[in-house]
């Protein structure tokens, strides 16, 4: 028996946000760890981010970064990029189009810093941003954090490193797995256009 989402776009549409919607607070959900891919004509680059919120109303997915990484210039000069998710039990990808916006020090990140966990936090406390060059291996913490742990008030100085990126939907490509017959399908956002395509 093939589920209510094999041939209904309502159907499709309510599996994905309610997958995505789950992946932000399912720590086992596949949803969780997207890649990320952006980059412009010379070069490309792609990672693993982990999804913050999920905002169907606004079609809107978000995750955080180091304003030091090198994705944000890379966003800075081409805002296109594109979120995979997949999900081996359901059977389910998505390719998402997005258009970024990159958020520092502003309300939007003063409200997700205030949610995010103290032991979060540490990754923001790095003396050197992400991908940085170094003599021999490191976390890039210093010493006395990397042996003492910090405290939140310590937490706080990360703060000026942490970045909020908001990724609004432009397409969602869809495809099904199954035995019966793939199923696959396009939703274009702006236009409220939808419809199947050739698995």
């Amino acid at each position: 028996m093939q589920p209510a989402y094999y041939e209904d776009f309502i159907e499709i549409k309510k599996k994905i946000w309610s997958m995505l919607d789950d992946a932000v607070t399912n720590r086992s959900s596949p949803f969780r760890i997207p890649v990320f891919v952006c980059g412009d004509q010379s070069e490309f680059d792609g990672r693993i981010i982990v999804l913050r919120k999920s905002d169907q109303s606004n079609n809107l997915l978000l995750f955080h970064s180091d304003i030091r990484s090198d994705k944000i210039p890379k966003l800075k000069k081409n805002s296109n990029a594109a979120l995979i998710f997949y999900d081996k039990e359901e059977k389910i990808q998505l390719r998402v189009k997005v258009n970024c916006v990159v958020n520092h020090d502003n309300v939007i990140t003063e409200q997700s810093w205030s949610k995010t966990a103290h032991v979060s936090r540490k990754c923001y406390l790095v003396n050197n941003g992400p991908g940085t060059e170094m003599d021999e291996p490191s976390s890039g913490l210093s010493e006395d954090i990397e042996k003492s742990g910090f405290t939140i008030e310590q937490s706080e100085k990360g703060y000026k490193n942490f970045a909020v990126i908001q990724c609004e939907i432009k397409s969602i490509e869809w495809l099904y797995l199954a035995a019966k017959g793939h199923r696959r399908a396009r939703f274009e956002i702006d236009s409220n256009k939808e419809y199947w395509l050739v698995p």
